[in-house]
């Protein structure tokens, strides 16, 4: 009789012990599977929320560079090399912003607020020319609210248009497609330019904006091309003091920085390219911390399960010392007799696998979601309890790092969808073909060791 009939019917014979046997790699199956699709299930929604969201890539002042060179006025970038920055494959949309001062002509007034801090004069302002507004980080993230009008778009960049915040607008009776009369920094050079828009923004009137201390209600965005015509020293392409890039993929900011640091060269000396994948990092937190919840669950169970079945197939073996006595007083192989025993554990494997494979995936979307649900619940809280420092102050003193203001837009993934392909009941036979080696592997000892007169007759 050859050694796999004689498994079959030493798996039939001790129903009780294969049905043990069978519950434990059930168990261990089912873990394990649950491990492998949770894993795949929240790497799937952290890919697609990378690949919603993109990523953002500012170029902007390098500090510390300026310091250590001892540079004292803000770098400039000629606005055609970030051109061919953004025409890179890896961008699907960038914009970039130019500012002087600008004063209101022909009778407009600005919104009573913050003092001069900034020495602009009793009607100047600034003026951000960006080739692109709906990229700003402040419309991006809903900050800013565009009540009418249109954005300003590439296609507008040599137009002289303007968005304007509504308190402004409100205060000169202004609408979009009004007119609006601007003069440069020389107080000389002026422009008749368009409202495009009116926007919200909701800071206080009195709250100095932080980078450029003016008044928020008296902040105006125009084109590039006409704030730049406002400079009468201003020659071929305007110089860009600020981009941003969006990324089609977050996983693609190495090559970016790379193509963009070969273009850019020598220009970028006082620059830096930073990547900000904060809204992605904010959503997908708890993608991370499920799966490595249950990575660590699935490899303490593969661990202990193998463990477990050692000892099983240990006691078999003790159990069945006559019948491996008399097979090798028969002339039997010890290495067939090894062969048989990890053939049942094989054989009832599998049979675990495929049951675990019909309900692991039901049982899997349940417990992920439950957990996903909890840790993005929590998630959440600690995103609505996060406060911005007071006026004046960064918060670093009181706790508050600004830097840890939530991104809007972002809410945190609650929701993942689990499926099971042949390639993860691959990677779970896989497993379990490991365990079934590391289970006979100790027994298999045990067997090489029997001596069948001893056994037969001291029953040792």
């Amino acid at each position: 009789m050859n050694f796999v009939t004689r498994a079959g019917l030493s798996l039939w014979a001790r129903k009780g012990r294969t049905l043990i046997t069978l519950a434990t790699f059930l168990v261990i199956s089912v873990m394990v599977l649950a491990g492998v699709l949770i894993d795949h299930a929240t790497a799937r929604a952290e890919r697609d929320a990378r690949r919603s969201v993109g990523a953002e890539v500012t170029l902007d002042m390098d500090m510390d560079q300026m310091t250590a060179g001892g540079q004292l006025t803000a770098p400039r970038i000629d606005s055609a090399t970030v051109d061919k920055m953004g025409a890179l494959p890896q961008v699907r949309s960038y914009s970039y912003t130019v500012w002087d001062r600008a004063l209101l002509r022909g009778g407009a007034k600005l919104v009573e607020g913050v003092a001069d801090s900034m020495g602009m004069g009793p009607h100047g302002t600034m003026g951000i020319g960006v080739l692109d507004s709906s990229l700003l980080p402040d419309f991006r993230s809903g900050k800013f609210t565009l009540l009418s009008g249109k954005h300003l778009t590439s296609a507008d960049r040599n137009k002289k248009r303007l968005l304007i915040e509504e308190r402004l607008a409100r205060k000169n009776h202004l609408k979009a497609g009004d007119r609006v009369t601007l003069a440069g920094n020389d107080e000389k050079t002026t422009g008749e330019f368009t409202v495009s828009g009116v926007y919200r923004d909701p800071r206080p009137t009195g709250q100095a904006d932080a980078e450029y201390g003016i008044s928020p209600a008296n902040m105006v965005y125009g084109t590039v091309g006409g704030l730049a015509s406002l400079d009468p020293q201003q020659h071929g392409a305007p110089q860009v003091a600020k981009a941003t890039f969006l990324l089609k993929d977050a996983d693609r900011q190495g090559a970016f920085t790379g193509g963009a640091e070969r273009i850019g060269g020598s220009a970028l000396a006082g620059f830096k390219l930073e990547a900000n994948d904060k809204a992605v990092r904010q959503m997908t937190g708890p993608l991370k911390s499920v799966r490595s919840t249950a990575t660590v669950a699935m490899w303490l169970m593969a661990v202990a399960g193998a463990a477990v079945l050692a000892l099983l197939v240990n006691l078999a073996v003790k159990q069945r010392r006559r019948e491996y006595g008399v097979l090798l007083a028969m002339g039997e192989k010890r290495g067939r007799m090894i062969a048989q025993q990890a053939l049942e554990t094989a054989l009832v494997a599998a049979l675990a696998i495929g049951i675990g494979a019909l309900c692991a995936p039901d049982l899997t979307q349940r417990a992920g979601q439950a957990l996903l649900g909890k840790e993005a619940a929590a998630a959440e809280r600690k995103l609505d309890s996060w406060k911005p420092p007071p006026p004046g102050s960064t918060g670093l003193d009181q706790g508050r790092d600004p830097d840890d203001e939530p991104v809007e837009n972002a809410d945190p993934i609650d929701s993942i969808t689990v499926a099971s392909s042949p390639s993860d009941l691959v990677t779970v036979g896989a497993v379990g073909l490991g365990i079934v080696l590391l289970a006979t592997a100790v027994p298999a000892g045990a067997v090489l060791r029997l001596h069948p007169r001893a056994i037969l007759t001291k029953g040792t």
